[in-house]
């Protein structure tokens, strides 16, 4: 018996859109090209690269420079207390560089510059210059009448000692006995300005040149004392 088919079914499934087989991919879209993101792109690349190479350039420009290695005192010279560094060039900062060495020990620290600071030109000057009220005084000592280990910077006391002969005049008359020696203070707190450097040939005599900063007040007796040969120095506690 033959099946007749309804009208219709065949039209129905020819008329279905056909599916993709499974697997396949619909194609994408074009992709849009944007030239100005890519140069922007180049140019923050370019300007980054630029950047390195002036800090490696930068960090390239060093000076030699000129550095303390001990204490220096106002009123004192470098001498040979210096060593070289290298810093970085700066020109706002007044370094003074190692080939002006020569020039620099022909002056005078303005203050104390401790071991380790990097010389400027603003910290020396052609004369040098003292606090108001203080005076520097120089005494001759000789071997006994300082420390051994003494040196710029330290705090001192300054003693008269050796024959007072108003002393031993007074005491004679009042006890019948005779003193040979007075010693009396006459600077509590001087610091030590400037010592003779172990060079000097009077140091292996064991005499020692020195400079004391103290109150002008103390000025005439130090100067009386020193100009008899009668001083000695010694270190105080604080040092």
């Amino acid at each position: 018996m033959k099946i007749q088919e309804r009208p219709g079914a065949g039209n129905h499934r020819s008329a279905a859109p056909a599916q993709p087989a499974m697997g396949e991919r619909l194609p994408a879209p074009p992709r849009e090209r944007k030239p100005a993101l890519a140069a922007l792109a180049v140019l923050l690349i370019l300007v980054g690269a630029l950047g390195a190479t002036m800090l490696v350039l930068r960090a390239g420009d060093r000076v030699e420079v000129v550095q303390v290695t001990s204490d220096i005192q106002a009123g004192e010279s470098v001498g040979s207390h210096v060593t070289s560094v290298m810093v970085a060039d700066d020109t706002s900062v007044n370094y003074v560089r190692w080939d002006q060495l020569g020039t620099l020990k022909t002056l005078k620290a303005r203050s104390t510059i401790y071991k380790g600071t990097v010389v400027i030109g603003d910290m020396f000057a052609s004369k040098s210059t003292l606090p108001a009220g203080k005076a520097s005084v120089g005494l001759a000592l000789k071997e006994g009448q300082y420390p051994a280990d003494i040196k710029a910077g330290d705090i001192v006391s300054a003693y008269r000692v050796g024959d007072d002969t108003s002393s031993s005049r007074s005491s004679s008359s009042s006890s019948g006995t005779s003193s040979s020696s007075s010693n009396s203070l006459i600077v509590e707190n001087a610091r030590v300005n400037t010592k003779s450097d172990t060079s000097d040939a009077t140091v292996s005599t064991g005499n020692l040149s020195i400079t004391l900063l103290v109150d002008q007040s103390d000025v005439p007796a130090l100067t009386a004392a020193a100009a008899a040969g009668k001083v000695s120095v010694v270190l105080v506690p604080g040092n």
